[in-house]
């Protein structure tokens, strides 16, 4: 039974600020004490085995701002600049791919932003070959790019498919004309459409939507609107996220605060039930953080069998790759660190020029934080930890080592979210909704912070 009925009351009492963990410690915990030695030592030491790589490139450049947007990005009307970042990028990939062991396969890859379709179609084929010349693809392999229909044309679709991309994920937030007026993205469903179509024709294998609730002027009866509409495309995935009012990260949402448009809570709430309801009663499995996705879909299958992972780029059933990630803001993950480079896109340029990696700010994992970030991992993507079986993996007793954190989820059982055996935990259909506040119990770092500077749970 995939139908979620959400408890509004339960809603308002979690509603609380919290980490969306794709990663984990979150990435406030990253130091600006790491140095590129430190880094290319890890890099060093995870290329001595053959595992699996994961690839995330970032094109930062958008033509508009959105308004809600919470992204690292660039807004520029001048195309010209995609080709010169595309040569930076060049520069960062001669720096790291050296450095990795070349018999890995990419079994990941993604494209993101800003926006990848600000990229003309000389740009894609050239960012394609420089991929393709240094890495080794998986046949299998997953990729995924997100794409504003804004502007697109039908070249670019075919450019990104002929480059390997298999995978599209729209944006699409919502099809009101009120709404998009307010959030400054317009965007008619007849050229959402149009691209959809695009991406059909050159035979890509998912379609995912992304639509964002809590948005000025929304309403239960125009979200639902939006629902139906999207419906008809019939994507196999989507990612609907609660709008998250960051103005102190993102000062262009202070628009909102200023124009008095911000939904109340008590709107935003119906709006997550009317979503969660209608996709779960539309054959679509609640996966969690947002994501929901068809029964035959990878995500759905990789969940029942305890394949699926979490990592920065949102759920994936490419367990246990690691990520290197290539251009500004993005952040790389292996088993034991996370780095990032630098967000000023000068300051990025400068440090390439220099023939220096591009290095801002990272975190070299203890053994505790390994222990939990598994943990946290398996929890959201498993729904449930077996204690035995997390014993095995982690070398450790998981219940006396977690005994604080297992005897903490009392007044979560009685609420139903959760329900502990003998054998373990696990999430009740209804405790997947509040899956945030569940991890957050195994979060060693979050009773030391004064200040917690995250986005609500809910």
């Amino acid at each position: 039974m995939n139908e979620i009925t959400v408890d509004i009351d339960l809603v308002k009492k979690y509603n609380i600020p919290g980490p969306r963990y794709t990663s984990y410690p979150p990435a406030v915990h990253f130091s600006n004490s790491i140095k590129w030695e430190d880094i290319k030592q890890e890099i060093e030491r995870n290329n001595g085995q053959e595992g699996d790589l994961s690839l995330y490139f970032h094109i930062p450049f958008c033509y508009s701002l959105c308004w809600f947007c919470g992204c690292t990005s660039i807004i520029t009307p001048n195309v010209k600049q995609s080709s010169t970042y595309i040569n930076y990028l060049e520069k960062e990939l001669d720096i790291v791919a050296p450095l990795l062991n070349p018999k890995r396969k990419v079994v990941q890859l993604h494209l993101g932003g800003g926006s990848p379709t600000f990229m003309p179609v000389g740009d894609i084929e050239r960012l394609g070959e420089l991929i393709h010349k240094r890495f080794t693809f998986s046949d299998d392999i997953e990729a995924g790019v997100e794409m504003d229909p804004r502007r697109m044309i039908r070249e670019q679709v075919k450019a990104f498919r002929n480059i390997g991309f298999n995978r599209a994920s729209l944006g699409v937030q919502d099809f009101n004309p009120k709404v998009q007026k307010a959030v400054h993205r317009i965007q008619p469903k007849e050229m959402t459409s149009e691209v959809i179509g695009w991406i059909r024709e050159f035979g890509f294998q998912s379609l995912n939507i992304d639509l964002i609730y809590g948005l000025p002027f929304q309403t239960p009866d125009s979200f639902e609107k939006t629902i139906d509409d999207v419906l008809e495309f019939k994507p196999d995935r989507f990612a609907v996220f609660s709008y998250a009012h960051v103005p102190w990260i993102k000062p262009s949402q202070k628009i909102f605060e200023y124009k008095q448009n911000l939904l109340s809570p008590e709107t935003k709430f119906q709006l997550l039930k009317l979503v969660t309801e209608k996709l779960t009663r539309s054959g679509y499995v609640y996966i969690g953080m947002d994501h929901f996705a068809l029964e035959t879909d990878e995500l759905v299958k990789a969940q029942r069998t305890r394949t699926l992972q979490r990592n920065f780029q949102g759920f994936s059933t490419r367990a246990g790759a690691d990520i290197y990630a290539f251009g500004m803001s993005s952040i790389s993950q292996t088993d034991s660190a996370y780095w990032q480079n630098h967000k000023d896109l000068k300051t990025y340029y400068s440090m390439l020029d220099n023939g220096v990696l591009p290095l801002v700010r990272g975190f070299i994992l203890s053994d505790d934080d390994k222990i939990r970030r598994i943990t946290i991992m398996r929890l959201m993507c498993d729904l449930g930890l077996n204690y035995s079986q997390m014993s095995q993996i982690l070398r450790i007793d998981f219940e006396k080592y977690f005994e604080k954190e297992i005897d903490s989820l009392a007044d979560l059982e009685e609420d139903n979210l959760v329900k502990r055996t003998d054998e373990g935990i696990e999430i009740t259909h209804l405790g997947r909704l509040f899956i945030r506040i569940v991890a957050m119990r195994f979060d060693a770092y979050l009773p030391k912070m004064k200040e917690r500077k995250f986005s609500r749970t809910i």
